[in-house]
């Protein structure tokens, strides 16, 4: 494995695992959204989760590729369907950040892949 790859993904997991965090605290950045997206409050910790689960996931990838890989390909996931959350919702000014998510968890992969 490259030295990019264990940066890359020890920095996206802190970064996705900060967006779980602030999903499970109700920071109004996150929630704010989610309640224009129409997204009901009963999801909220079912995708903090999911993205803190992820997060971790990244992490132990580094010792156990096949679950970094696995970890990456769920948050690939959970982000494109951020992305059509917000496009479906025509919020169209802050579709860029999910995708500011997206970015580094598919770059991770990436990074992954060809160090295997």
């Amino acid at each position: 494995m490259s030295i990019a790859y264990y940066v890359v993904a020890v920095i996206t997991a802190l970064w996705v695992g900060f967006s779980s965090y602030s999903l499970f605290a109700r920071k109004a950045f996150v929630v704010d959204s989610l309640v224009d997206y129409g997204v009901p409050q009963s999801w909220w910790n079912w995708l903090a989760l999911a993205k803190g689960a992820g997060a971790l996931g990244l992490i132990v990838g580094i010792f156990l590729p096949a679950l970094g890989v696995a970890a990456a390909i769920g948050l690939i996931l959970y982000f494109l369907g951020a992305v059509a959350t917000t496009l479906r919702a025509r919020s169209y000014k802050t579709t860029p950040y999910p995708v500011l998510y997206l970015l580094p968890v598919a770059v991770t992969l990436i990074l992954q892949l060809a160090a295997a």
